[in-house]
């Protein structure tokens, strides 16, 4: 894989009691609350050269097509790159987890045709400067498929939610936010949007402040 020049930290995030925490959450949200469903919507239809920003545990890696030529996966946090790195080798498709920050990508400029970003938006510390890293390594006219919460409700959700931002939230959960607005950070970031829908989670049962998710597509400027 192509690096940028200069040492990428290995542990640009250390949150590992939040990482286990999630790695079991996650697995059980497969099911329980729909996410196989959703990320097979996020990827379908992909193809190229791939980055995934924020991998997690490796939970998107089966979903992808077999039209992907190959998956580049940064990941900050060592136990759920770990997790990641197995993950990859039981996947259909070559996937290179990667240490990283998605603040500064150790990728090379241009070099990919789509991008992913799944519940990440909301724990990266710079949001705008992710989202210009994420437009370097775009080739132009690049895809960019997300998934992500933020902000929804009526007032006084969005009261809790900012609350929540301002206390005890990103302590407890690994630096995520939940009164982010990640469709108004891509444009803002220069992207194209495309079709999205908004999403809660789970489908059923309580409204949380996590609940507020949005699933859809932008694009890198063909030109810019």
């Amino acid at each position: 894989m192509p690096l940028r020049s200069g040492k990428v930290p290995r542990d640009a995030v250390h949150h590992p009691l939040f990482a286990r925490c999630y790695a079991r959450a996650s697995v059980a949200a497969e099911t329980r609350m729909g996410m196989g469903r959703i990320r097979g919507r996020l990827l379908g239809g992909l193809s190229g050269r791939v980055i995934e920003i924020g991998a997690g545990n490796g939970l998107n890696f089966a979903h992808y097509p077999g039209t992907v030529a190959e998956v580049v996966a940064i990941e900050p946090e060592r136990r759920l790159r770990h997790l990641a790195v197995e993950a990859a080798l039981r996947a259909e498709v070559p996937v290179d987890v990667v240490p990283g920050a998605a603040e500064a990508l150790p990728v090379k400029s241009e070099g990919f045709d789509a991008a992913v970003v799944s519940l990440v938006l909301c724990s990266v510390r710079d949001v705008p400067r992710a989202l210009g890293e994420l437009r370097r390594v775009l080739r132009p006219g690049g895809e960019v498929r997300f998934f992500e919460h933020g902000r929804g409700g009526g007032r006084a959700m969005g009261f809790t939610q900012h609350a929540l931002d301002r206390t005890v939230w990103p302590l407890v959960s690994g630096g995520c936010h939940v009164a982010r607005e990640p469709v108004r950070a891509l444009r803002d970031a220069g992207f194209e949007l495309g079709p999205y829908r908004r999403v809660l989670m789970p489908e059923q049962g309580p409204t949380l402040p996590t609940s507020y998710c949005v699933l859809g597509t932008a694009w890198r400027p063909a030109e810019g």
